[in-house]
């Protein structure tokens, strides 16, 4: 049986990434409501 989570870190980027999250108004939001709870990290 293999492992279910192989990591890429493109994929990654690409989907949960910064510029992703900005482009749609629901990331916007995203990014918006971790930086009011004062996250260390906004996204990966």
């Amino acid at each position: 049986m293999s492992k279910t989570y192989q990591p890429k870190q493109r994929k990654r980027k690409r989907t949960h990434g910064f510029l992703v999250r900005k482009r749609t108004p629901g990331g916007a939001n995203i990014l918006l409501r971790r930086r009011r709870k004062g996250r260390a990290k906004l996204a990966v």
